[in-house]
């Protein structure tokens, strides 16, 4: 199963191109739904992402929770979460049944409350 399916990819970059508009125009960005869920089968970390930099789209923004009680919001490389593996040598999942339910400040909040990413 491939990590970042086509249309997955898509929506993150429609995404980020939005906001990139946006911040040009001088308007506040919009504070997406998360697109994906990615998390480690044999570890505790998880990710929400929500969109991907328009110049550098190996790059997705959204909440990330490490497994360390302590998650918080920025940005990742694409290509790292592709390449890692957990303890036991499983690579990273895309979490197949989740829907995103609220925009991803929400997603923030409720984790900071509780010390890690609840969906």
């Amino acid at each position: 199963m491939e990590l970042l399916p086509q249309p997955i990819l898509d929506q993150l970059a429609a995404n980020g191109r939005t906001n990139q508009q946006r911040i040009e125009a001088g308007e506040d960005t919009i504070d997406h739904h998360p697109v994906v869920k990615l998390f480690t089968p044999d570890g505790g970390a998880t990710w929400l992402l929500s969109e991907t930099d328009p110049e550098d789209p190996d790059i997705a923004f959204g909440l990330a929770d490490l497994g360390l009680g302590h998650p918080e919001l920025g940005s990742v490389r694409l290509s790292v979460l592709k390449a890692h593996c957990g303890r036991l040598g499983l690579p990273i999942e895309r979490d197949l049944h989740f829907e995103a339910d609220a925009p991803l400040s929400t997603y923030a909040e409720r984790a900071r409350e509780v010390g890690g990413i609840v969906t």
